[in-house]
């Protein structure tokens, strides 16, 4: 029998195929999609991996026996299947392991208008029917099988973004854009046709085996093509999208990355900008500076743990007009709430295209500290290493501890964030201060307790 226990994780299921994850599998998946949100129609989509067409059909056949109507979108980005929950308001499932590796699959599934299903809102309900069905057989058909139909979202998709955003009176701009051979090969050419862009397309070739770098810009290591091209193509930026195009890494005219928490305070400023003394989501990974940009522009800072499930949550109880996460993912009101890259570049077009000087120019009032960017480490046990990081730290002058999320120590002149990995026996560390020298030292005196 499947060990769901090391597929269904805390937002998501994904699984090596067809070991871990297959039709059969993935059949009674929605088949207790629909059970648990009591779903009458439920719309599906899925990413270029070889294996997510028929895994899609199979989640879809397991729905429509349990009586419930699908809706096949067929290939698409994630954010293009939240457009489509939240514009036809219904539940949906999307096929895809995001910038995992090519042998890889999974289910990102959430209820209408695009609110998340994770552990604590469906997920957990979810694996237990499936783990019962494995062992007591799979449920009975209904009386009535729903009806599986297909539809074509992607330029409602577009047209919705460009309605979020005015990119009418930008100056032409020369980008660069690195799919990674995922679905933004499939939906950059479509959202940028008729805009002010000289498109320099890079990977646009649908292949879930990424035959040219791992689709997961956070990993410098999968943007170094982009960042070459941007200076030999003399372009104004470089954008590159992971896996499945929810998420957006910037890179400048000089072909250096562009912070996540620079993003957020750039696109955070804009927004407020249409709705004054609104309220931006942050996690508390992001730069100082996001929260003191939002309160310089008359909005109000609400800090989340990691993950999306939590920023979500948040951006409905307060209302949020925005959120933003170090990982690139950015989630807005105007989109259900939910996290979508391709609106993030959008702004970060109009901003650029808006005035005359270059991104790194633009940018530069928004990055404003030393930051180390996340370093893992591989430890034998999370907690007695978090311990002793606390204890080494608690004598100190002007400390404080807080433990929203892992560990945060904050100085003054610092902080940095310790937190382990729900998946791995990890530890991930970000550190920030007002100066490299600063940052340097607290990340490796840190690094040296963590990993003695």
């Amino acid at each position: 029998m499947a060990d769901l226990g090391q597929i269904v994780k805390a937002y998501d299921v994904r699984g090596v195929y067809p070991d871990q994850l297959d039709d059969r599998l993935v059949e009674l998946f929605g088949a207790a999609f629909v059970e648990v949100t009591g779903a009458t129609a439920i719309v599906v989509g899925h990413d270029m991996r070889p294996s997510s067409p028929h895994l899609s059909a199979s989640f879809a056949k397991g729905a429509v026996r349990r009586g419930a109507d699908a809706t096949l979108i067929g290939l698409c980005s994630t954010d293009q299947l939240y457009y489509a929950s939240g514009a036809l308001d219904l539940p949906g499932a999307m096929f895809t392991a995001s910038h995992n590796p090519a042998q890889y699959n999974g289910i990102k599934m959430c209820r209408a208008g695009a609110a998340p299903v994770g552990q604590d809102t469906g997920l957990a309900e979810i694996r237990e029917l499936v783990e019962t069905w494995l062992t007591e057989g799979p449920p009975e058909d209904a009386a009535k099988p729903g009806t599986i139909t297909q539809r074509d979202t992607l330029t409602d998709y577009a047209a919705h973004l460009l309605s979020l955003v005015d990119l009418s009176a930008n100056r032409p701009l020369k980008v660069v854009v690195d799919a990674g051979n995922g679905m933004g090969g499939h939906t950059v050419p479509t959202v940028f046709a008729g805009l002010a862009v000289d498109l320099v397309p890079m990977y646009f070739e649908l292949d879930g085996t990424f035959p040219n770098h791992e689709a997961n810009p956070l990993d410098p290591r999968n943007i170094v093509d982009l960042q070459a091209r941007v200076l030999s193509e003399g372009a104004d930026l470089g954008l590159a999208f992971d896996g499945d195009a929810d998420r957006c890494f910037v890179v400048d005219e000089r072909g250096r990355g562009v912070s996540p928490s620079a993003i957020t305070a750039l696109v955070a400023e804009r927004e407020l900008a249409k709705h004054p003394g609104g309220t931006v989501i942050h996690n508390l990974i992001t730069s100082l500076s996001v929260p003191e940009v939002v309160r310089e522009h008359g909005g109000n800072p609400v800090r989340t743990r990691v993950g999306h499930s939590f920023i979500k949550a948040e951006m409905a109880r307060t209302g949020a007009i925005f959120g933003g996460e170090h990982s690139a993912h950015y989630y807005f009101r105007e989109f259900w709430n939910a996290d979508t890259g391709m609106l993030a570049a959008l702004h970060v077009l109009a901003a650029l295209g808006g005035q005359s000087g270059p991104l790194s120019e633009l940018v530069a009032s928004y990055d404003r500290y030393a930051g180390s960017g996340e370093i893992n480490s591989t430890v034998d046990d999370q907690q007695a290493r978090l311990a002793a990081v606390r204890n080494a730290f608690a004598d100190r002058e002007d400390v404080t501890f807080d433990d929203l999320d892992g560990l945060t120590v904050t100085t003054p002149e610092w902080w940095f964030n310790l937190r382990a990995s729900n998946t791995e026996p990890l530890l991930r560390l970000n550190v920030e201060a007002r100066d490299e020298p600063t940052m340097a030292k607290v990340r490796d005196e840190t690094l040296a307790l963590i990993r003695s």
